[in-house]
């Protein structure tokens, strides 16, 4: 067992040495796919446009909930008789007078969100999010009645017991009243719908039933039969290609080799799904070391080239939805952000975003989404002076949220 996790480990190695080059081949039309490829997607997109004559944009999306409550975390004193008490439902003002050791935070920002974990069961996440860091404490539970349950002067926290690393302690939350899931304003709707349209949610990219591998694409796979094209496809869905270490390019090459091939079999589906993977970094990865990310560019310019309304999807995919459909896509915000700095919209898309973080009628966490969109495109900007200019634009844009939340977001 040892001779072969060396083994293992000397591969690994190898890969993470050798993967340093430039990341894709580019085309003389300064693209990753070439004049024929972005041809044949051209073709695919304008029968694309019919389609939508057909798809059903008259879906109401509704928030993840979310509420103001309150934070503590207790470490020492009397944690029997504490948790006891909160077993009991004692009312968050007796518990700081009887536990004064614990510490409390007040009128903390909480969502609560269903996801499907590895092991493809159901999982309720409540977190408490910081509006400094964009994450927080959380806790999971499969217990899927909590999505429903009215959480109205209730407490939900978890006990720790004592280890060698950590002490005792209980941490959680008390919510004052309950979680409220609101509907997004329709134009916002409009996007998400669009995206679902195009991105086909009836499919994914890979295939259900998957093997960990890896596929390499011929050097002569443009020569290959259309049949056979579709065959090499169809194998490559079948493959999960896990990342060894962050400069493990071999995933990215997989999703590229999945999107060219795609073009070429008019798949546009399974094409967009391999691009926006690339574009997201949505791969599996044994380790990832932000010193990698650098590295992976985005590659807008391909969907721009297409006659897609490419800023509708991006933001589509980047509002978070308590009624997604089944196989929505969702963005990396921080990636998003980094691709947009290289549209050749940004008046377009600075004003829309900005006029979505100043928008009353949506939700509060789909607006802290789109602030920090906002932020991760604008550190993108070479122009120092852009930059400033787009900070003080962003700040303005915040006037319109309650002063918990503004202080910590004001760039100063």
């Amino acid at each position: 067992m040892k001779v072969l996790s060396t083994l293992i480990f000397g591969l690994t190695f190898s890969l993470c040495s050798l993967a340093q080059s430039p990341e894709f081949k580019t085309y003389s039309n300064g693209l990753i796919y070439s004049e024929e490829t972005m041809t044949k997607l051209s073709f695919i997109v304008d029968s694309l446009n019919l389609k939508f004559k057909t798809c059903d944009f008259n879906k109401d999306f509704y928030s993840v909930q979310q509420v103001m409550g309150h934070y503590i975390y207790l470490d020492s004193g009397d944690l029997k008789s504490a948790k006891k008490d909160i077993d009991q439902n004692i009312s968050f003002q007796k518990f700081c007078e009887k536990y004064p050791l614990a510490k409390v935070e007040k009128d903390v920002f909480i969502v609560k969100n269903v996801y499907t974990n590895y092991n493809k069961s159901k999982v309720i996440d409540i977190e408490k999010f910081s509006v400094k860091s964009g994450s927080g404490y959380s806790i999971e539970s499969e217990d899927i009645s909590l999505i429903n349950k009215d959480l109205t002067e209730q407490w939900y926290v978890s006990k720790s017991e004592k280890t060698s690393y950590s002490k005792e302690k209980i941490q959680g939350f008390y919510f004052p009243e309950n979680f409220q899931s609101i509907v997004l304003p329709k134009k916002y709707s409009l996007m998400i719908g669009y995206t679902d349209c195009l991105i086909d949610t009836t499919q994914t990219k890979l295939k259900s039933d998957l093997e960990t591998g890896d596929v390499d694409l011929p050097k002569d796979w443009q020569t290959l039969s259309f049949s056979k094209k579709e065959k090499l496809l169809d194998e490559m869905r079948g493959i999960r290609v896990v990342g060894g270490c962050s400069q493990d390019s071999r995933p990215r090459e997989h999703a590229i080799n999945i999107a060219l091939l795609s073009a070429e079999t008019y798949n546009w589906e399974v094409f967009l799904k391999a691009h926006l993977d690339i574009m997201n970094d949505r791969f599996d990865r044994m380790s990832d070391g932000s010193y990698a990310w650098g590295q992976r560019e985005t590659y807008l310019k391909e969907l721009e080239e297409l006659n897609i309304n490419v800023n509708d999807l991006i933001f589509g995919i980047s509002f978070r939805v308590e009624n997604p459909a089944t196989n929505h896509y969702y963005s990396s915000i921080s990636r998003v952000g980094r691709a947009l700095s290289e549209t050749s919209n940004p008046k377009e898309v600075e004003e829309t975003i900005l006029s979505i973080v100043s928008d009353e009628e949506l939700d509060y966490f789909n607006r802290i989404l789109f602030y920090f969109l906002f932020k991760n495109y604008n550190s993108y900007q070479i122009d120092e002076t852009i930059k400033k200019a787009n900070a003080e634009r962003l700040n303005a844009a915040l006037t319109t949220f309650p002063e918990h939340f503004k202080n910590d977001m004001i760039i100063k």
